[in-house]
């Protein structure tokens, strides 16, 4: 039995100076970095995501001219460019599997990208045998929410460290928070990590 550590999307377009900035993007890059300094070898596999979209299209009717910010968003996270990069207050280095996903498409879940040699995080988790994860990330009311509902789908148990989630907006984060306590994730701060 082994243990996941998800870090979701934590990229230069999802933080305070992106094309879709989330307040307190560039506080959890930082928290997310002492979490791991700190309790990286406490995980037996950490899978990072990022949004890889593709320079030309609209990514299946994801990216608009005139977006309504729930189905449709500005161009973001394209491939190649520094909005697509982590976030350079997020260290890396004890990230074992880098996830892109959204290539041509809408992707919400860390679990519908694939790492440079195709593995998938379903694949990654079950290969390792992992039963338990925590989540940490950016946007707790989209991405962290997709991902974290995919994990338990899976079958993991799943933790939200919620002192290491920024949302975009305070009321659908806090319908995220209880529709994944609902679906059986444990809300806890990284302390009881």
């Amino acid at each position: 039995m082994s243990r996941a550590l998800l870090i979701v999307d934590i990229q230069n377009d999802f933080t305070e100076h992106g094309a879709l900035a989330v307040a307190g993007g560039d506080a959890v890059a930082s928290a997310v970095s002492a979490f791991l300094e700190a309790h990286a070898a406490e995980y037996d596999v950490i899978v990072a995501s990022r949004d890889w979209h593709d320079a030309q299209g609209d990514n299946g009717g994801h990216f608009a001219e005139s977006p309504d910010f729930v189905d449709t968003w500005p161009s973001h996270c394209v491939a190649g460019s520094d909005g697509a990069e982590y976030d350079p207050l997020l260290v890396t280095d004890a990230v074992t599997h880098h996830v892109r996903k959204g290539q041509g498409e809408p992707a919400y879940s860390m679990f519908e990208g694939t790492t440079e040699d195709g593995k998938t995080v379903a694949g990654i988790l079950a290969g390792a045998g992992v039963v338990s994860a925590d989540v940490v990330g950016i946007a707790t009311d989209h991405c962290v929410r997709a991902s974290a509902l995919d994990a338990i789908a899976h079958g993991v148990q799943v933790r939200v460290l919620t002192d290491l989630i920024a949302g975009v907006a305070a009321e659908p984060s806090a319908a995220a928070l209880a529709e994944l306590a609902h679906a059986g994730a444990v809300l806890a701060q990284s302390g009881a990590a």
